[in-house]
């Protein structure tokens, strides 16, 4: 059996609810409204090369440049500064970073046979 349009008919209040362009909003759905989280910054920790007598500038600039991402003129003002000063500060990152960064540059200086060292430290907000 085939019922045609004409034959099915619907309560009025229906039939105007569905009907495109008489829609009053609402649909029937309650929602909830979420607080947006505020994300905390992670901590940051700067990166501190330590003066030594063995290690050689050059080594040191060149540690800055590959490991770091520093330009010539930035590597030799921190490796002046540790050399004058006994240490100086390579960079500012995240944790996980900064550990990156150590890990990378003893094991370069390992490989070549000098004493460099870095240490990490909580920068202070």
């Amino acid at each position: 059996m085939r019922l045609c349009a004409s034959y099915v008919s619907f309560p009025t209040e229906m039939a105007t609810k569905h009907r495109p362009g008489t829609d009053d909003g609402d649909t029937g759905v309650a929602t909830e409204t979420k607080k947006k989280e505020q994300l905390k910054k992670p901590q940051l920790f700067r990166v501190i090369f330590h003066n030594d007598n063995y290690t050689t500038m050059e080594f040191v600039i060149a540690v800055l440049r590959d490991v770091f991402h520093k330009s010539e003129s930035d590597s030799v003002s921190i490796m002046l500064n540790v050399h004058r000063n006994g240490f100086g500060v390579a960079g500012v990152y995240t944790f996980e970073v900064a550990e990156t960064k150590v890990n990378r540059t003893h094991q370069l200086a390992k490989e070549a046979e000098f004493p460099l060292k870095l240490t990490m430290e909580p920068e202070e907000l």
